[in-house]
């Protein structure tokens, strides 16, 4: 029986299938996240059918995400009451309140935009959000040891929530989930404690 004939694709046509930038295709080929084949002269080429499946993959994965995201957001509503017992959260006045909030959303998109993606692509945004939260937080006089203890508050939801989410819908991806959110979690606060020192 004839096999039917293999369609090969680049690097270009790979990045716009998959809706990202060509240089973070070569990063998730080069680091082996992405079925990468190289021609006898070095350059990368895909199989069309490995693209497409990698891709609705990576498409479940973000969806796992989404849930993640919902439930920390639920979450955060029921603990509420809990934030007046904080000092660091009196020290907020309402329009900073308002700012850690959408802070808080944006970490949020950002982890689940980047499930998936090489450290370094998290990296830049990860340090900005930190950047930002520090900004709030020196604003509010908050010291660095209550700009820890306010980040550590949030991300405590977002740890909490992937613990229970995996125990419910067990799929080996939740591991690398948690693995991506912890990582990036920690940038943030590294940026923060960065911007505290340099204030």
């Amino acid at each position: 029986m004839h096999e039917p004939e293999k369609r090969w694709i680049g690097l270009s046509e790979a990045a716009r299938l998959l809706g990202v930038h060509p240089s973070t295709v070569r990063v998730w080929a080069d680091g082996g996240k992405l079925p990468v084949h190289r021609t006898p002269g070095g350059h990368r080429r895909f199989l069309l059918p490995e693209i497409e499946r990698w891709g609705a993959d990576r498409g479940r994965r973000a969806s796992e995400a989404q849930v993640v995201i919902e439930n920390v957001i639920g979450r955060t509503r029921l603990e509420v009451p809990r934030l007046h017992n904080q000092r660091w959260y009196l020290k907020l006045s309402e329009a900073q309140r308002a700012a850690y909030r959408a802070e808080s959303r944006r970490l949020l998109g950002q982890i689940g935009r980047f499930i998936g993606l090489a450290a370094e692509e998290a990296g830049p945004e990860a340090a900005q959000i930190g950047q930002e939260y520090a900004r709030i937080s020196l604003q509010a006089r908050m010291t660095m040891i209550e700009a820890v203890e306010a980040f550590l508050f949030f991300r405590s939801f977002l740890m909490e929530s992937l613990f229970s989410l995996s125990e419910v819908q067990s799929a080996p991806s939740w591991d690398e989930m948690h693995r991506q959110a912890s990582h990036f979690a920690d940038l943030v606060l590294l940026a923060l404690i960065e911007s505290y020192q340099r204030a």
